[in-house]
């Protein structure tokens, strides 16, 4: 399977939980990769009574599904603490 399936709906993913965080709902929605998870995180707020969703990949794997998560969490996190509403567009920021 080619890396753009995987990336894009064709890889094995995680059954995330959401973490709540500056009333943003982050999932670690990560991607299997054989024995190896890639970074990878949906990122999701309600604004105007719309469902607003963003998704950040990146090209990390781990060895573990739990540090796969962790750092998944922290990186969504990073990315909310640096853009807020403007991830989902500047018509929202």
């Amino acid at each position: 399977m080619s890396l753009f399936s995987k990336l894009f709906g064709g890889g094995q993913k995680s059954d995330p939980k959401p973490v709540a965080y500056k009333g943003f709902d982050i999932f670690p929605d990560l991607i299997a990769e054989g024995s190896k998870y890639r970074l990878s995180a949906r990122i999701e707020k309600t604004i105007d009574g719309d469902r607003k969703s963003v998704a950040v990949i990146r090209a990390d794997v781990f060895d573990s599904q739990e540090q796969a998560e962790s750092i998944s969490i922290a990186k969504a996190k990073q990315v909310v603490d640096e853009q807020g509403d403007r991830i989902f567009g500047a018509a929202n920021g």
